[in-house]
């Protein structure tokens, strides 16, 4: 099996190449602050839903199951425990400009928040990687 096979770093791979392509996109957005007619884009978040394929089988999804009536009932798979919120529309300026600064700058933020921690998590996986080996 190659180290390129292991889902778990395919996962952070992915993830480190799309926070690198937000990245990009949201210094085009804070590039064009001033640019007449420009409106603000944002990459959508990548979708890790499909269970990993494990040699030719495929992972089941396990859920709970409530065994008395006084039990609450557990949150499936496709179930999410937050609420779905709109996003906030700002004001369009004049010139037709809809890029909020602050707005992308918290953006910027959580992108390079997200990108420490991805590599964070890969160079530790991998650290456990040589260990397994004995190579540390």
């Amino acid at each position: 099996m190659a180290i390129t096979d292991i889902p778990i770093l395919s996962m952070l791979r992915t993830r480190l190449d799309w926070a690198q392509a937000r990245q990009q996109v949201l210094a085009d957005n804070v590039a064009n602050s001033d640019t007449p007619n420009y409106r603000a884009y944002d990459l959508a978040p990548p979708k890790f839903d499909d269970p990993p394929v494990m040699g030719s089988a495929t992972a089941t999804a396990v859920s709970l199951t409530r065994t008395a009536d006084g039990h609450i009932g557990g949150l499936g798979m496709s179930q999410s425990p937050f609420r779905a919120t709109k996003a906030r529309d700002f004001e369009i300026r004049p010139a037709g400009n809809g890029v909020n600064l602050e707005d992308q700058m918290m953006k910027v933020a959580a992108n390079q928040m997200d990108f420490q921690t991805a590599t964070a998590l890969y160079t530790r996986s991998l650290n456990l990687i040589k260990t397994a080996l004995g190579k540390r």
